[in-house]
């Protein structure tokens, strides 16, 4: 039985030694002991059906004491428990509400207005966004929040489990010494301190199993930690299931392979949270959405435009677009085709035989006529679509889509003013992972442009910024310049708090100072939505 172990931990498995070899051989898990009669067990094990019996009826009421819905003493595995024993549950509905909400701050009032108070206890909360967005920043001001009383804290300590690098605590002093929250406190021994802050390196995906599964559960009791952070969640699976995996087979058992681990991570990281009542914060990586452009502006039913190969049959080949071959002009060509997440192989496939049976240069070629030299001009169909024209009217995209449906919780594509050029991002582990967090938070950076120029002095050249000096003796500017960049921090769902809306409508900004991070008041801030600065 392999999955014994981690469903029920404190499981007696000394009293049934005898039986649990014939379990592991025969593959049965938990489930099938519960969900299988006892004498189809007995045929698949070879084991006598009472003392079957009596192992699926111990593992009935351990699921019972361990779901609370009867006393831990209440099943002693033989099946004779005490039938007037009423069943309580752990907790009830009533209960559950009137439980004191508990959260840690993130130091900034605009921050905790939009995440209702701060990161909730109890529940997985992950935290993507590109890289140099402000995770690690976000991570680290959580590690010290942590450690002050309530209402701002929990007044516990906090354990940060890093798959790639260690713990900055350069940094993390820094934010210590630099923060003003910090510094205004009026007892010492609210100050948080570097030694209430646990830290472990897990370089693989086994190691992070090992520690995650033995050892945390034990420096959580030992340590009083109400804080565990995973930075990043991403980075081992990647590491494990994608290396050579290009251009070999068994690419669909490794994503279930991965899948089934993901689901594991995420029951174990709640089952922690769950019981000992502490926030589980995860960092997860970001990568490039592979489309076009948002899901608001083409449809799936439109024709893509493609360029066509004009064929010679020599050594160089003209390029020509496919609109200036004789004849009349397809309408269904005049707009850009979807742009979903596909391979251009895949685009290839479904386009090439749309001109198999046209007449290009008075020659009609048969679908089932091999190429050959004579086959001279032949309008081969490319997967790269053109952008589309001006007067092209959008179709609503496909309801059951990814590429529509994932605008709600990957944190990209809601917008539909969004920018052509700018690239979607989708968080890491996909749609399996999605499913494991309670709450996603999407950080975003734009730059701020400037724009240098060139003032000609007595005999020097200097540049400066256009921004903010305007004079007439500035001579003309060489191009725009990255002044500085503009961040975002945007509630994607989360089960305590409304999602802050469409782009960065209701995002609230902030910036990274050398005391962690600050919200900004921008005057009416309708400018800073996507693609501003």
């Amino acid at each position: 039985m392999t999955d014994l172990a981690q469903v029920l931990p404190d499981f007696p498995v000394a009293q049934y030694a005898r039986l649990l070899p014939a379990i592991e051989r025969s593959q049965l898990s938990v489930t099938d002991l519960l969900t299988l009669e006892v004498p189809d067990i007995g045929k698949r094990t070879q084991l006598p059906l009472l003392d079957v019996k009596r192992l699926c009826n111990a593992v009935l009421a351990a699921l019972h004491a361990d779901l609370g819905v009867t006393d831990p003493d209440h099943g002693n595995g033989n099946g004779n428990g005490n039938g007037n024993r009423e069943a309580s549950l752990r907790q009830t509905g009533t209960e559950l509400l009137a439980r004191p909400w508990r959260s840690i701050s993130t130091l900034d009032a605009s921050l905790d207005a939009a995440l209702g108070g701060g990161i909730p206890t109890g529940y997985i909360t992950e935290i993507t966004g590109e890289s140099g967005a402000g995770k690690t920043q976000f991570l680290l001001t959580l590690l010290l929040s942590v450690q002050l009383p309530p209402p701002h804290g929990l007044g516990r300590s906090a354990l940060y489990i890093s798959t790639e690098a260690g713990l900055t605590t350069k940094r993390l002093s820094q934010i210590l010494a630099q923060h003003p929250f910090f510094r205004h406190l009026e007892r010492k021994t609210d100050r948080p301190s570097l030694d209430r802050v646990i830290s472990t390196v897990t370089p693989d995906l086994e190691s992070q199993d090992h520690i995650l599964t033995y050892q945390v559960p034990v420096e959580v009791v030992r340590r009083d930690v109400g804080l565990i952070v995973l930075d990043s969640v991403a980075a081992n699976y990647r590491a494990e299931f994608e290396r050579g995996s290009g251009g070999g087979g068994g690419g669909g058992s490794k994503m279930a392979e991965r899948g089934a681990d993901l689901v594991r991570l995420g029951h174990l990281l709640r089952e922690l949270a769950r019981k000992h009542d502490l926030a589980v914060v995860v960092a997860n990586q970001v990568a490039d959405r592979f489309s076009g452009t948002n899901p608001f502006a083409y449809s799936s039913t439109s024709q893509p435009y493609s360029p066509a190969v004009k064929n010679t049959g020599s050594s160089s080949s003209d390029v020509r677009p496919a609109a200036t071959t004789s004849g009349p002009q397809n309408p269904r060509r005049q707009g850009l085709g979807a742009m979903s997440q596909e391979s251009p192989l895949a685009s290839r496939s479904r386009n090439v035989n749309l001109g198999s049976n046209k007449s290009t240069s008075n020659q009609t070629i048969p679908e089932d006529v091999e190429p050959s030299s004579s086959t001279a001009h032949i309008a081969v169909r490319s997967s790269m679509p053109e952008p589309p024209s001006e007067d092209f009217v959008p179709a609503a995209p496909a309801a059951l889509s990814l590429d529509h449906q994932q605008r709600w919780f990957t944190g990209w594509g809601d917008d539909p003013h969004q920018h052509f050029h700018e690239t979607l991002k989708t968080p890491s582990l996909g749609l399996v992972w999605s499913t494991q967090i309670a709450a996603r938070i999407a950080l975003f950076r734009r730059p701020a442009y400037g724009r240098k120029v060139v003032m000609e002095g007595s005999g020097d050249t200097t540049t400066t910024d256009t921004t903010t000096q305007d004079n007439d003796e500035y001579a003309s500017a060489p191009g725009p310049y990255i002044k500085s960049w503009r961040r975002w921090m945007k509630v994607v769902f989360a089960p305590h708090v409304p999602g802050t809306g469409a782009g960065l409508e209701g995002a609230v900004e902030f910036e990274i100072i050398a005391g962690g991070l600050r919200g900004v008041e921008r005057a009416k801030n309708k400018k800073g939505g996507v693609g501003s600065g």
